[in-house]
């Protein structure tokens, strides 16, 4: 998407429902981990947290939801590690430890940067295992932003909580879009995108997804193109609980389909 086209969505009514930012406190990362600072622009700095398994095993690229921050991943990135997965996690503007503010068209054009500044970190330091990304909820945005755009620095994507359609998701969020003078095709919805990317994609999602309802789901699934795909379904489960309530086997879909993609 370029910048124009996302500037639409730049507006005080939308920014202040898509995002949620809270800043994280001045610590260290903890161990198995490293902070990693992305110039975006003069005075702006996007935070990003690596939580590191070893340097021949798949990198998988995170853009979280609106409304958390890489250290809440503190917990979860060892769990990674355990299944041989680099777990890298980036920081909108605003969030964690990100300066500057967030909004879309930032959004998206921060993906490009942070995927760069990945790419070239694992390169420095003779990082060998390929480079995946993954969004969760608002992330998905950042995810198929690099998918369609970006195909040939992506190994495979993995979607979970991901919306299809940006218009209906704003109305859910209590935004008339409609009103706004905001089409489907305006903004280059995510389902326009995957349509695009014919590489890996994994779409998990929970049954009962009250937020981005699981049809979301279901049409990334069916839109994309390619020839080794899957939709996983996690039963009983909501849009904030699907980690705790697929337990061991979040991590196991995850890592099994990266390593199954990878041998095709």
């Amino acid at each position: 998407m370029q910048d124009s086209e996302a500037a639409i969505l730049d507006r005080p009514e939308i920014l202040q429902n898509l995002f949620h930012p809270r800043k994280a406190p001045d610590t260290p990362p903890p161990a198995g981990a490293v902070d990693v600072d992305v110039a975006a622009e003069a005075g702006v700095n996007l935070g990003c947290r690596f939580y590191l398994a070893s340097e021949d095993q798949p990198h998988l690229l995170f853009f979280h939801g609106n409304g958390e921050i890489a250290a809440d991943y503190d917990p979860v990135g060892p769990v990674y590690i355990d299944h041989r997965l680099n777990f890298l996690v980036a920081d909108y503007r605003g969030y964690g430890k990100s300066t500057g503010s967030p909004s879309v068209s930032a959004m998206l054009s921060d993906a490009h940067l942070i995927l760069d500044a990945a790419a070239d970190w694992m390169e420095k330091n003779g990082r060998t295992g390929p480079l995946w990304v993954m969004g969760r909820s608002l992330g998905s945005a950042s995810a198929l932003e690099l998918a369609a755009a970006r195909p040939e620095g992506v190994a495979g994507i993995v979607i979970e909580s991901g919306f299809a359609h940006t218009v209906s998701l704003l109305q859910h969020l209590g935004v008339d879009a409609r009103t706004l003078g905001i089409e489907e095709s305006a903004v280059f919805s995510n389902a326009e995108k995957i349509a695009k990317y014919t590489g890996p994609a994994l779409i998990v999602h929970a049954r009962f997804d009250h937020i981005i309802p699981l049809s979301h789901g279901q049409d990334l699934y069916q839109k994309c193109p390619s020839e080794t795909k899957a939709l996983e379904i996690v039963e009983n489960a909501n849009h904030n609980d699907i980690m705790i309530r697929a337990g061991m086997d979040y991590f196991r879909m995850i890592s099994d389909f990266i390593r199954k993609a990878g041998n095709r």
